[in-house]
């Protein structure tokens, strides 16, 4: 009796009010819920690109060798990090040591002949005119002996000799002459140390020395080793691959948006990098560079015939490149290919959706390879000097 009465004390119009109050406050929450995603979409969502078909990139310098040799020497090894400079590998020298010294001979050779063709001119010079004084001597002998023989008071053979004396010495000064002009030819306007066989005989020895000096193959750049290929005791040629550098310091990410993402996208926009390796915490940072000029598919070695028959459209995409903080990538390494997930910022869209040239870029360059000429100029000069 007590259950039932309590039961009957509670109306049908409270359990219509409250069944009311709980779908009321069910709406209420659906269309807060509604609205909140609204102005998410609006203000966050929408201002943002997102994919997780983007990789770590970075450059991978390949090192080879400037000359052919025998390698002799190792230093370093996979994964290990070497310093712009560092000496990588080292090749048996001894080859180009014996060029080098053939190359000092033939400059200090090429000298001597110089001096040769001097004293060669200087010696044609003075049998110019020697020959000069024979023949006017012989034009003389002749020029008194041919009256005479009109007058009969010497013999037509003396006459015949001295016409012959003649035609002799001015052949013999002819020859001189041309011989002379040969040899200033090759030495008129020069010295021992401008002349063209001076100077191509320096050049060899140059070059010489320079083969010598590039027996080390050195690291271009700072970064960790992979690939590594070459053992000790093995033949190598020019430009042949040694080993690979990886500057971690210097990494990018190409991250693959679909064609209809890339609507609002600019270069300079900032963006959020999370990596597969370290998951949201640290979270990367870096900025728009570039945007690709052309989709995968479009410079792919068999690139597709849309033109066939059975046609599918697929959605392109198209590689947009940003460059990552080097301060977190030094606190945060990370390595080429590594899967990442990014997000783009595409509030501010007033930047350009094409790189353009800009005066403030730095170029690339090393200085690991740049040569003290003045060593070499100096020993090529010493040899010259030595010669004269």
């Amino acid at each position: 009796m007590t259950a039932t009465s309590e039961t009957s004390d509670v109306s049908p119009h409270e359990n219509g009010s409250k069944r009311k109050r709980t779908l009321l406050i069910i709406t209420s929450v659906f269309v807060v819920l509604a609205v909140a995603w609204t102005l998410y979409w609006i203000f966050i969502a929408s201002q943002r690109e997102v994919t997780d078909d983007a990789y770590v990139g970075g450059d991978q310098v390949l090192v080879s060798a400037r000359v052919s040799g025998t390698v002799v020497a190792l230093q370093g090894k996979d994964m290990e990090l070497v310093q712009a400079g560092q000496v990588l590998v080292r090749l048996d020298n001894s080859d180009a040591d014996t060029q080098l010294q053939k190359a000092a001979s033939a400059l200090a050779a090429a000298v001597r002949q110089f001096r040769q063709q001097q004293a060669q001119a200087e010696q044609l010079d003075a049998a110019i005119a020697t020959q000069r004084l024979d023949l006017q001597r012989a034009q003389q002998d002749l020029a008194r002996r041919e009256p005479l023989l009109k007058q009969d008071a010497v013999a037509k053979e003396e006459v015949i000799h001295a016409r012959d004396a003649v035609a002799v010495a001015q052949t013999a000064l002819t020859q001189t002459e041309k011989q002379a002009r040969a040899i200033h030819a090759l030495i008129d306007g020069t010295n021992a140390r401008t002349t063209p066989a001076v100077l191509q005989a320096k050049a060899a020895y140059i070059d010489a020395w320079l083969t010598a000096q590039r027996n080390e193959v050195i690291a271009p750049i700072t970064g960790h080793i992979t690939q590594h290929s070459v053992k000790l005791g093995q033949r190598i040629q020019p430009g042949q691959p040694l080993l690979t550098i990886v500057p971690l310091n210097a990494l990018w990410v190409d991250a693959n948006f679909k064609e209809v993402q890339l609507r609002h996208l600019r270069i300079g926009q900032p963006v959020t990098i999370e990596s597969d390796l370290y998951g949201a915490n640290p979270e990367f940072h870096g900025k728009v560079s570039g945007i690709g000029i052309g989709t995968g598919a479009a410079f792919a070695l068999l690139p597709a015939q849309n033109a066939s028959g059975n046609w599918i459209k697929v959605t392109q995409r198209v590689p947009v490149r940003i460059m990552l903080d080097p301060q977190e990538l030094a606190t945060h390494p990370l390595r080429i290919g590594l899967s990442t997930t990014v997000n783009v910022d595409t509030h501010d869209r007033s930047g350009p959706m094409l790189a353009g040239t800009d005066s403030r870029q730095t170029t690339e360059q090393t200085a690991v390879y740049t040569t003290d000429m003045k060593a070499v100029e100096a020993a090529a000069d010493s040899i010259i000097a030595k010669q004269l």
